[in-house]
């Protein structure tokens, strides 16, 4: 069948994907004041109480595991693809939004995201659709064998690249992130009123996207991220359009996140 295609083509702003892991490490001692940090962009007012009926829920899923041997931050590189247990991951995903009224599954058009999806699509017999909004963030150190570490600030070639975490300065813009996600997730939210949608996307992605969504600030530390492999962020809207919860799950239980994961 052919699903309506909300912000078809629509290509993000310059993308990159967050420092796997360094800040979390880099700048532990050296978080700044919420005041000097970028904010979430056009997030919706947050309900006092839930009402089920008449809900809309956009699900936020990230991919599963990549093969990736050589631990290459490979970030929008293509033909990297889910591994055996990434695989698994995504059938169990399938199988834990199975049971709902899902209208449409939306992937990034990146192989992991789009084979993430297709367990999730075939359990509704739904194609799985591309939206370009919903793609991993580009990165400085994409393509290379990477490990995060405090010996980069001692490189003199990498001051400029790390000047400004804030931002950051070595990839896409927190808020630009978080504007693409939610234009992407409030177009396919209003195509499909009081049922589910299913958007497949990347780690950063999806947590800049929570964040932006609960109104705090963009700047973390990648090492607290809430968003396992094949995890679930689903945000619940009201009838009209007022966020009312956002509600998170791990079918494929927790996994690790910031340095333990390479080019999420």
């Amino acid at each position: 069948m052919t699903e309506p295609q909300p912000g078809q083509a629509s290509s993000p702003a310059a993308a990159g994907e967050e420092l796997p892991g360094a800040d979390g490490e880099l700048l532990a001692d050296a978080v700044p004041p919420a005041s000097a940090v970028p904010r979430a962009v056009a997030a919706p007012r947050v309900a006092d109480q839930a009402d089920e009926e008449g809900t809309t829920t956009v699900h936020l899923v990230r991919h599963g595991e990549v093969f990736n041997p050589e631990k290459i931050l490979y970030g929008r590189l293509p033909n990297y693809r889910l591994s055996e247990a990434g695989e698994r991951q995504a059938k169990v995903t399938a199988e834990f939004l199975a049971s709902l009224d899902v209208a449409a599954v939306v992937a990034s058009p990146l192989l992991r995201a789009q084979q993430t999806a297709a367990p999730i699509a075939a359990a509704h017999r739904l194609s799985v659709v591309a939206d370009h909004r919903l793609i991993e963030s580009r990165n400085f150190f994409e393509g290379r064998a990477f490990e995060a570490s405090p010996r980069l600030l001692r490189d003199p070639k990498m001051w400029s690249v790390m000047r400004n975490p804030l931002r950051p300065s070595w990839g896409e813009p927190y808020t630009e992130i978080a504007e693409r996600m939610l234009r992407a997730a409030g177009e396919w939210r209003d195509a499909f009123p009081g049922r589910h949608v299913v958007l497949v996307s990347h780690q950063l992605p999806v947590w800049t996207a929570r964040r932006a969504l609960e109104g705090l600030r963009l700047f973390h530390r990648p090492d607290r991220r809430q968003c396992a492999l094949a995890s679930v962020t689903s945000a619940v809207y009201g009838g009209d359009g007022t966020l009312l919860r956002v509600d998170y799950a791990e079918p494929n239980g927790p996994t690790a996140t910031g340095s333990g994961s390479v080019g999420a």
